[in-house]
Protein backbone atom coordinates (compact mmCIF):
# COMPACT_ATOMS: atom_id res chain seq x y z
CA UNK A 1 0.00 0.00 0.00
CA UNK A 2 1.27 3.40 -0.79
CA UNK A 3 2.15 6.14 1.45
CA UNK A 4 2.34 9.33 -0.24
CA UNK A 5 0.03 11.28 1.82
CA UNK A 6 2.36 10.88 5.15
CA UNK A 7 -0.66 9.09 6.88
CA UNK A 8 0.04 5.74 8.47
CA UNK A 9 -1.84 2.74 5.76
CA UNK A 10 -4.40 0.19 7.20
CA UNK A 11 -2.35 -3.03 8.34
CA UNK A 12 -4.03 -5.99 9.55
CA UNK A 13 -4.22 -6.77 13.20
CA UNK A 14 -1.96 -10.03 12.87
CA UNK A 15 -0.04 -8.44 11.16
CA UNK A 16 0.56 -5.68 13.43
CA UNK A 17 1.70 -8.46 16.32
CA UNK A 18 4.43 -9.62 14.52
CA UNK A 19 7.09 -7.28 16.16
CA UNK A 20 5.58 -8.52 19.42
CA UNK A 21 5.77 -11.78 18.76
CA UNK A 22 9.20 -11.31 17.39
CA UNK A 23 9.91 -9.20 21.25
CA UNK A 24 8.16 -11.97 23.29
CA UNK A 25 11.04 -14.93 21.83
CA UNK A 26 13.44 -12.77 21.99
CA UNK A 27 12.89 -11.72 25.71
CA UNK A 28 12.40 -15.42 26.70
CA UNK A 29 15.46 -16.84 25.20
CA UNK A 30 17.24 -13.46 26.76
CA UNK A 31 15.64 -13.91 30.13
CA UNK A 32 16.31 -17.97 30.02
CA UNK A 33 20.25 -16.92 28.98
CA UNK A 34 20.98 -13.69 31.59
CA UNK A 35 18.05 -14.03 34.10
CA UNK A 36 17.62 -11.15 36.47
CA UNK A 37 20.48 -9.50 34.67
CA UNK A 38 18.28 -9.47 31.93
CA UNK A 39 18.01 -5.57 32.82
CA UNK A 40 21.60 -4.37 32.13
CA UNK A 41 21.46 -4.60 28.41
CA UNK A 42 19.78 -7.44 26.96
CA UNK A 43 16.01 -6.44 27.25
CA UNK A 44 17.13 -3.24 25.55
CA UNK A 45 18.72 -4.56 22.81
CA UNK A 46 15.51 -6.99 22.46
CA UNK A 47 12.88 -3.88 21.97
CA UNK A 48 15.31 -2.45 19.39
CA UNK A 49 15.76 -5.22 17.76
CA UNK A 50 11.82 -5.62 17.50
CA UNK A 51 11.74 -1.64 16.92
CA UNK A 52 13.77 -2.76 13.75
CA UNK A 53 11.67 -5.17 12.60
CA UNK A 54 8.56 -2.91 12.78
CA UNK A 55 10.24 0.01 10.66
CA UNK A 56 11.11 -2.66 8.44
CA UNK A 57 7.99 -3.72 7.61
CA UNK A 58 6.00 -0.57 7.75
CA UNK A 59 9.04 0.71 4.67
CA UNK A 60 9.52 -2.41 2.90
CA UNK A 61 5.84 -3.65 2.92
CA UNK A 62 3.81 -0.40 3.56
CA UNK A 63 5.70 2.24 1.89
CA UNK A 64 5.84 4.42 5.29
CA UNK A 65 8.31 6.93 4.60
CA UNK A 66 11.19 6.89 7.33
CA UNK A 67 10.85 10.53 8.19
CA UNK A 68 7.01 9.85 9.41
CA UNK A 69 8.33 6.40 11.31
CA UNK A 70 11.27 9.19 12.84
CA UNK A 71 8.91 11.81 13.80
CA UNK A 72 6.72 9.64 15.75
CA UNK A 73 9.73 8.14 17.67
CA UNK A 74 11.10 11.50 18.54
CA UNK A 75 7.46 12.55 19.78
CA UNK A 76 7.11 9.37 21.79
CA UNK A 77 10.57 9.81 23.44
CA UNK A 78 9.64 13.47 24.02
CA UNK A 79 6.67 12.14 26.20
CA UNK A 80 9.62 10.68 29.01
CA UNK A 81 11.91 12.64 29.51
CA UNK A 82 9.99 14.35 32.78
CA UNK A 83 10.09 10.74 33.77
CA UNK A 84 14.05 10.34 33.31
CA UNK A 85 14.15 14.04 35.36
CA UNK A 86 12.33 12.09 37.88
CA UNK A 87 14.09 8.68 37.78
CA UNK A 88 17.25 10.43 38.42
CA UNK A 89 16.07 12.33 41.52
CA UNK A 90 14.63 9.14 43.21
CA UNK A 91 18.14 7.88 42.75
CA UNK A 92 19.62 10.88 44.52
CA UNK A 93 16.61 10.81 47.42
CA UNK A 94 16.92 6.50 47.55
CA UNK A 95 20.93 7.46 48.18
CA UNK A 96 20.69 10.36 50.68
CA UNK A 97 17.32 9.05 52.60
CA UNK A 98 19.49 5.88 53.54
CA UNK A 99 22.56 6.81 54.53
CA UNK A 100 20.80 10.46 56.27
CA UNK A 101 19.80 8.02 58.95
CA UNK A 102 16.10 8.66 57.72
CA UNK A 103 15.46 5.05 56.12
CA UNK A 104 17.19 3.16 59.50
CA UNK A 105 15.64 5.17 61.49
CA UNK A 106 12.06 4.06 60.38
CA UNK A 107 13.16 0.13 60.05
CA UNK A 108 14.99 0.46 63.74
CA UNK A 109 11.05 1.66 65.07
CA UNK A 110 9.38 -0.41 62.84
CA UNK A 111 11.44 -3.63 63.85
CA UNK A 112 10.42 -2.82 67.27
CA UNK A 113 7.09 -3.60 66.59
CA UNK A 114 7.24 -7.71 65.78
CA UNK A 115 5.37 -9.30 68.11
CA UNK A 116 4.86 -13.39 67.25
CA UNK A 117 1.15 -13.51 67.65
CA UNK A 118 0.99 -10.56 64.70
CA UNK A 119 4.20 -11.49 62.82
CA UNK A 120 3.12 -12.10 59.58
CA UNK A 121 0.58 -9.21 59.89
CA UNK A 122 3.43 -6.83 61.41
CA UNK A 123 6.25 -8.46 58.38
CA UNK A 124 3.61 -7.03 55.70
CA UNK A 125 3.68 -3.66 57.43
CA UNK A 126 7.18 -3.44 57.97
CA UNK A 127 7.99 -4.54 54.34
CA UNK A 128 5.56 -1.96 52.85
CA UNK A 129 7.10 0.37 54.68
CA UNK A 130 10.59 -0.16 53.79
CA UNK A 131 9.44 -0.32 50.30
CA UNK A 132 7.20 2.91 50.24
CA UNK A 133 10.65 4.98 51.18
CA UNK A 134 13.15 3.33 49.05
CA UNK A 135 10.74 3.09 46.03
CA UNK A 136 12.08 -0.64 45.76
CA UNK A 137 9.89 -3.77 46.16
CA UNK A 138 13.51 -5.43 44.89
CA UNK A 139 15.69 -4.21 47.30
CA UNK A 140 13.26 -4.57 49.95
CA UNK A 141 12.56 -8.40 49.43
CA UNK A 142 15.98 -9.16 49.27
CA UNK A 143 17.40 -7.28 52.56
CA UNK A 144 14.80 -7.13 55.31
CA UNK A 145 13.01 -9.69 53.48
CA UNK A 146 15.61 -11.95 54.45
CA UNK A 147 15.63 -11.40 57.75
CA UNK A 148 11.92 -12.08 57.92
CA UNK A 149 12.17 -15.19 56.72
CA UNK A 150 14.28 -15.88 59.22
CA UNK A 151 12.09 -14.84 62.13
CA UNK A 152 9.07 -16.75 60.81
CA UNK A 153 11.33 -19.57 60.37
CA UNK A 154 12.00 -19.56 64.09
CA UNK A 155 8.32 -18.58 64.66
CA UNK A 156 7.27 -22.04 62.74
CA UNK A 157 5.29 -20.49 60.04
CA UNK A 158 5.37 -22.28 56.70
CA UNK A 159 7.48 -20.15 53.93
CA UNK A 160 5.10 -19.50 51.64
CA UNK A 161 2.98 -17.63 54.24
CA UNK A 162 6.07 -15.42 55.34
CA UNK A 163 7.21 -15.20 51.43
CA UNK A 164 3.49 -14.04 50.96
CA UNK A 165 3.46 -11.86 53.57
CA UNK A 166 6.67 -9.67 52.71
CA UNK A 167 5.85 -9.51 49.28
CA UNK A 168 2.23 -8.25 49.52
CA UNK A 169 3.93 -6.21 51.86
CA UNK A 170 6.63 -5.16 49.35
CA UNK A 171 4.65 -4.39 46.31
CA UNK A 172 2.05 -2.15 47.99
CA UNK A 173 5.27 -0.17 49.00
CA UNK A 174 6.61 -0.32 45.30
CA UNK A 175 3.26 0.28 43.95
CA UNK A 176 2.40 3.43 45.31
CA UNK A 177 5.88 5.16 46.37
CA UNK A 178 6.66 8.16 44.71
CA UNK A 179 10.14 6.55 44.24
CA UNK A 180 9.44 3.29 42.37
CA UNK A 181 10.67 3.50 38.94
CA UNK A 182 7.85 1.20 37.90
CA UNK A 183 5.38 4.34 39.56
CA UNK A 184 7.00 6.73 37.30
CA UNK A 185 7.01 4.31 34.31
CA UNK A 186 3.36 3.66 34.16
CA UNK A 187 2.08 7.15 35.29
CA UNK A 188 4.78 8.67 32.24
CA UNK A 189 3.09 5.50 29.85
CA UNK A 190 -0.50 6.78 30.93
CA UNK A 191 0.68 10.38 30.55
CA UNK A 192 -0.38 11.68 34.12
CA UNK A 193 1.14 13.46 36.77
CA UNK A 194 3.10 10.99 39.24
CA UNK A 195 1.17 12.15 42.57
CA UNK A 196 -2.34 12.37 40.68
CA UNK A 197 -1.74 9.19 39.61
CA UNK A 198 -0.57 7.38 42.73
CA UNK A 199 -3.71 9.20 44.22
CA UNK A 200 -6.15 7.66 41.87
CA UNK A 201 -4.30 4.16 42.77
CA UNK A 202 -5.16 4.35 46.36
CA UNK A 203 -8.99 3.64 45.58
CA UNK A 204 -8.41 0.29 44.34
CA UNK A 205 -4.75 -0.19 46.22
CA UNK A 206 -6.24 0.30 49.83
CA UNK A 207 -8.96 -2.08 49.77
CA UNK A 208 -6.99 -4.63 48.46
CA UNK A 209 -4.27 -4.02 50.67
CA UNK A 210 -6.18 -3.82 53.82
CA UNK A 211 -8.01 -7.25 52.96
CA UNK A 212 -4.64 -8.44 52.80
CA UNK A 213 -3.54 -7.15 56.11
CA UNK A 214 -6.83 -8.84 57.42
CA UNK A 215 -5.75 -12.24 56.56
CA UNK A 216 -2.42 -12.17 57.81
CA UNK A 217 -3.45 -11.14 60.74
CA UNK A 218 -6.18 -13.86 62.09
CA UNK A 219 -3.81 -16.59 60.35
CA UNK A 220 -0.93 -14.77 62.45
CA UNK A 221 -3.47 -15.24 65.41
CA UNK A 222 -4.49 -18.78 65.00
CA UNK A 223 -0.67 -19.95 64.93
CA UNK A 224 1.38 -20.97 67.93
CA UNK A 225 4.62 -18.64 67.68
CA UNK A 226 8.64 -19.46 68.53
CA UNK A 227 11.38 -16.86 69.49
CA UNK A 228 12.62 -14.12 67.35
CA UNK A 229 16.57 -13.44 66.96
CA UNK A 230 17.15 -11.69 63.82
CA UNK A 231 15.25 -8.98 64.08
CA UNK A 232 17.53 -7.89 67.75
CA UNK A 233 20.15 -8.50 65.70
CA UNK A 234 19.34 -6.33 62.85
CA UNK A 235 17.91 -3.82 65.12
CA UNK A 236 21.85 -4.03 67.07
CA UNK A 237 23.37 -3.82 63.94
CA UNK A 238 21.77 -0.37 62.23
CA UNK A 239 22.79 1.06 66.01
CA UNK A 240 26.07 0.57 65.55
CA UNK A 241 26.24 1.50 62.38
CA UNK A 242 23.70 4.66 62.23
CA UNK A 243 22.55 7.58 64.72
CA UNK A 244 19.19 6.30 65.03
CA UNK A 245 16.86 8.98 66.48
CA UNK A 246 12.77 9.78 65.70
CA UNK A 247 14.01 13.13 65.02
CA UNK A 248 15.11 12.03 61.36
CA UNK A 249 11.91 11.36 60.74
CA UNK A 250 11.12 14.91 60.33
CA UNK A 251 12.75 14.53 56.87
CA UNK A 252 9.93 12.42 55.58
CA UNK A 253 7.33 13.71 57.83
CA UNK A 254 8.70 17.31 55.60
CA UNK A 255 8.36 15.24 52.13
CA UNK A 256 4.96 14.07 53.04
CA UNK A 257 3.95 17.97 53.85
CA UNK A 258 5.43 19.03 50.27
CA UNK A 259 3.33 16.16 49.14
CA UNK A 260 0.43 17.66 50.22
CA UNK A 261 0.44 20.95 48.81
CA UNK A 262 0.87 19.35 45.46
CA UNK A 263 3.92 20.85 44.58
CA UNK A 264 5.75 19.08 41.23
CA UNK A 265 7.02 15.89 41.79
CA UNK A 266 10.62 16.85 41.02
CA UNK A 267 10.17 20.00 43.26
CA UNK A 268 9.41 17.54 46.21
CA UNK A 269 12.43 14.73 45.64
CA UNK A 270 14.68 17.65 44.81
CA UNK A 271 14.00 19.64 48.22
CA UNK A 272 13.43 16.17 49.87
CA UNK A 273 17.14 15.12 48.55
CA UNK A 274 18.69 18.51 49.61
CA UNK A 275 17.09 17.92 53.60
CA UNK A 276 17.99 14.81 53.60
CA UNK A 277 21.69 15.48 52.34
CA UNK A 278 22.11 18.45 55.14
CA UNK A 279 20.63 16.01 58.10
CA UNK A 280 23.25 13.49 56.32
CA UNK A 281 26.25 15.61 57.38
CA UNK A 282 25.39 16.44 60.81
CA UNK A 283 23.46 13.06 61.70
CA UNK A 284 26.36 10.88 59.62
CA UNK A 285 29.58 12.51 59.49
CA UNK A 286 31.04 9.58 59.98
CA UNK A 287 29.43 7.78 57.27
CA UNK A 288 29.66 10.41 55.29
CA UNK A 289 33.59 10.51 55.36
CA UNK A 290 34.02 7.00 55.24
CA UNK A 291 31.78 7.23 51.66
CA UNK A 292 33.90 10.00 50.83
CA UNK A 293 37.46 8.57 51.80
CA UNK A 294 38.00 10.95 54.94
CA UNK A 295 36.34 13.80 51.73
CA UNK A 296 33.01 14.87 53.59
CA UNK A 297 31.98 16.96 50.21
CA UNK A 298 32.72 13.89 48.16
CA UNK A 299 31.27 11.99 50.14
CA UNK A 300 27.69 13.69 49.70
CA UNK A 301 28.22 13.80 46.06
CA UNK A 302 28.67 10.48 46.29
CA UNK A 303 25.96 9.49 47.57
CA UNK A 304 23.89 11.29 45.29
CA UNK A 305 25.49 10.25 42.07
CA UNK A 306 26.80 6.86 42.75
CA UNK A 307 26.35 3.88 44.89
CA UNK A 308 27.22 3.24 47.99
CA UNK A 309 28.39 -0.07 50.00
CA UNK A 310 28.56 0.42 54.30
CA UNK A 311 30.26 -2.82 55.90
CA UNK A 312 27.91 -3.36 58.75
CA UNK A 313 29.05 -6.92 59.86
CA UNK A 314 25.98 -8.26 58.89
CA UNK A 315 25.27 -9.65 55.10
CA UNK A 316 21.68 -9.12 54.81
CA UNK A 317 22.21 -5.13 56.60
CA UNK A 318 24.95 -4.30 54.49
CA UNK A 319 22.86 -4.98 51.81
CA UNK A 320 19.96 -2.99 52.84
CA UNK A 321 21.93 0.15 53.45
CA UNK A 322 23.62 -0.11 49.71
CA UNK A 323 22.90 2.59 47.53
CA UNK A 324 22.68 2.58 44.16
CA UNK A 325 22.50 6.81 43.52
CA UNK A 326 21.43 8.30 39.83
CA UNK A 327 24.26 5.65 38.36
CA UNK A 328 21.84 3.08 39.26
CA UNK A 329 18.93 4.65 37.44
CA UNK A 330 20.88 4.52 34.08
CA UNK A 331 19.76 0.90 32.80
CA UNK A 332 16.35 1.80 34.07
CA UNK A 333 16.98 5.11 31.83
CA UNK A 334 17.81 3.15 29.36
CA UNK A 335 15.01 0.52 29.16
CA UNK A 336 12.44 3.27 28.90
CA UNK A 337 13.79 5.18 25.98
CA UNK A 338 14.25 1.69 23.95
CA UNK A 339 10.91 1.41 25.22
CA UNK A 340 9.67 4.21 23.65
CA UNK A 341 11.55 3.59 20.45
CA UNK A 342 10.07 0.33 20.27
CA UNK A 343 6.56 1.95 21.08
CA UNK A 344 7.16 5.08 18.52
CA UNK A 345 8.31 2.71 15.62
CA UNK A 346 4.70 0.64 16.23
CA UNK A 347 2.97 4.01 15.98
CA UNK A 348 4.70 5.26 13.26
CA UNK A 349 4.22 2.23 10.94
CA UNK A 350 0.56 1.92 12.43
CA UNK A 351 0.41 -0.86 13.93
CA UNK A 352 -0.62 0.43 17.78
CA UNK A 353 -4.16 1.80 15.79
CA UNK A 354 -4.61 -1.60 14.15
CA UNK A 355 -4.24 -3.25 17.57
CA UNK A 356 -6.05 -0.72 19.19
CA UNK A 357 -9.35 -0.93 16.50
CA UNK A 358 -9.22 -4.96 16.82
CA UNK A 359 -9.99 -4.33 20.35
CA UNK A 360 -12.20 -1.55 20.45
CA UNK A 361 -14.28 -3.63 18.46
CA UNK A 362 -14.70 -5.61 21.76
CA UNK A 363 -15.19 -2.94 23.93
CA UNK A 364 -18.39 -1.44 24.61
CA UNK A 365 -17.90 0.25 27.82
CA UNK A 366 -15.33 0.95 31.00
CA UNK A 367 -15.93 -2.46 32.53
CA UNK A 368 -14.20 -4.42 29.29
CA UNK A 369 -11.90 -1.70 28.55
CA UNK A 370 -10.38 -1.64 32.05
CA UNK A 371 -11.03 -6.08 32.15
CA UNK A 372 -9.14 -5.80 28.88
CA UNK A 373 -6.28 -3.38 30.01
CA UNK A 374 -6.21 -5.62 33.37
CA UNK A 375 -6.04 -9.01 31.16
CA UNK A 376 -3.35 -7.87 29.11
CA UNK A 377 -1.29 -6.90 31.76
CA UNK A 378 -0.95 -10.08 33.24
CA UNK A 379 -0.53 -11.76 29.91
CA UNK A 380 2.30 -9.69 28.88
CA UNK A 381 3.85 -10.72 32.62
CA UNK A 382 3.76 -14.14 31.17
CA UNK A 383 4.59 -13.23 27.66
CA UNK A 384 7.28 -11.05 28.08
CA UNK A 385 8.62 -12.19 31.41
CA UNK A 386 9.57 -8.72 32.49
CA UNK A 387 7.36 -5.97 34.88
CA UNK A 388 8.73 -3.15 32.73
CA UNK A 389 8.14 -4.40 29.29
CA UNK A 390 4.68 -5.33 30.14
CA UNK A 391 3.74 -1.92 31.43
CA UNK A 392 4.84 -0.24 28.29
CA UNK A 393 3.27 -2.67 26.30
CA UNK A 394 0.06 -2.27 28.09
CA UNK A 395 0.42 0.97 27.81
CA UNK A 396 0.95 1.59 24.53
CA UNK A 397 -1.95 -0.92 23.34
CA UNK A 398 -4.59 1.49 25.29
CA UNK A 399 -3.07 4.39 25.41
CA UNK A 400 -5.39 5.86 22.24
CA UNK A 401 -8.06 3.74 23.17
CA UNK A 402 -8.58 5.45 26.42
CA UNK A 403 -8.63 8.57 24.34
CA UNK A 404 -11.31 7.74 22.11
CA UNK A 405 -13.59 6.09 24.45
CA UNK A 406 -13.27 9.11 26.30
CA UNK A 407 -11.85 8.14 29.86
CA UNK A 408 -8.80 9.80 31.62
CA UNK A 409 -5.78 8.81 31.41
CA UNK A 410 -5.06 7.89 34.98
CA UNK A 411 -7.58 4.93 34.76
CA UNK A 412 -5.37 3.49 32.00
CA UNK A 413 -2.32 4.30 34.22
CA UNK A 414 -4.03 2.63 37.58
CA UNK A 415 -5.38 -0.38 35.69
CA UNK A 416 -1.98 -0.90 34.03
CA UNK A 417 -0.21 -0.99 37.43
CA UNK A 418 -2.87 -3.14 39.38
CA UNK A 419 -2.13 -5.80 36.47
CA UNK A 420 1.49 -5.34 34.92
CA UNK A 421 3.21 -4.32 38.38
CA UNK A 422 1.96 -6.29 41.01
CA UNK A 423 1.40 -9.61 39.08
CA UNK A 424 5.13 -9.79 37.81
CA UNK A 425 6.27 -11.84 40.88
CA UNK A 426 3.23 -14.66 40.39
CA UNK A 427 4.98 -15.55 37.09
CA UNK A 428 8.05 -18.11 37.83
CA UNK A 429 9.76 -17.36 34.66
CA UNK A 430 9.48 -13.73 35.03
CA UNK A 431 12.56 -11.48 36.06
CA UNK A 432 10.28 -10.73 39.19
CA UNK A 433 9.09 -14.25 40.17
CA UNK A 434 12.75 -15.69 39.33
CA UNK A 435 14.56 -12.83 41.48
CA UNK A 436 12.09 -13.00 44.56
CA UNK A 437 11.87 -17.01 44.57
CA UNK A 438 15.95 -17.05 44.44
CA UNK A 439 16.66 -14.67 47.29
CA UNK A 440 13.69 -15.99 49.81
CA UNK A 441 14.52 -19.97 48.89
CA UNK A 442 11.02 -20.21 47.88
CA UNK A 443 9.22 -21.37 44.67
CA UNK A 444 7.21 -19.27 43.16
CA UNK A 445 4.72 -21.92 42.80
CA UNK A 446 4.75 -22.18 46.72
CA UNK A 447 4.34 -18.70 47.62
CA UNK A 448 1.96 -17.64 44.82
CA UNK A 449 -1.27 -18.73 46.68
CA UNK A 450 -0.20 -16.34 49.80
CA UNK A 451 0.61 -13.18 48.05
CA UNK A 452 -2.94 -11.96 48.29
CA UNK A 453 -2.44 -8.39 47.62
CA UNK A 454 -0.61 -8.89 44.39
CA UNK A 455 -3.70 -11.55 43.27
CA UNK A 456 -6.43 -9.05 45.10
CA UNK A 457 -5.32 -5.96 43.11
CA UNK A 458 -6.11 -6.85 39.33
CA UNK A 459 -9.61 -8.50 40.64
CA UNK A 460 -9.98 -5.35 42.90
CA UNK A 461 -9.41 -2.66 39.37
CA UNK A 462 -11.99 -4.69 37.15
CA UNK A 463 -14.63 -4.50 40.60
CA UNK A 464 -14.47 -0.74 40.92
CA UNK A 465 -14.93 -0.75 37.03
CA UNK A 466 -17.65 -2.62 37.34
CA UNK A 467 -19.35 -0.34 40.50
CA UNK A 468 -18.21 2.88 38.32
CA UNK A 469 -16.57 4.85 41.26
CA UNK A 470 -14.93 7.45 40.50
CA UNK A 471 -14.29 7.11 36.80
CA UNK A 472 -14.92 10.11 34.89
CA UNK A 473 -15.35 10.79 31.32
CA UNK A 474 -13.35 13.39 29.36
CA UNK A 475 -14.65 15.12 26.21
CA UNK A 476 -13.69 13.00 23.01
CA UNK A 477 -11.64 14.39 20.55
Amino acid sequence: MANNDNKTPHIHWTLALIPMAVLVALQVLVIREFGSDALDGASQTVLLVAAAVAVMMGMLFFKVPWKVIDHAISENVKTIVGAILILFLIGAVSGSWMLSGVVPTMIYYGMQVVSPSVFLFVACLISALVSLVTGSSWTTVATIGIALMGIGTAHGFSMGWTAGAIISGAYFGDKISPLSDTTVLASSVGEVPLFKHIKYMLITTVPSFTIALIIFLVASLCHTPGEAVQADLFAEGLQRVFIISPWLLLVPLATAVLIALRLPATIVLFLSATMAGVVMLFAQPDIVAQVGEGNTFRGLMVTYYGGTSIDTGNEALSNLVQTRGMKGMLSTVFLIFCAAAFGGAMAGVGMIQSLTSALARGISGRRTLVSATVGTGVMANMATGDQYLSIVLTGNIFKELYKEKGFEGRLLSRSTEDSATVTSVLVPWNTCGMTQSLVLHVSTIAYLPYCFFNILSPLMSITIAMLGYKIFRTEKK
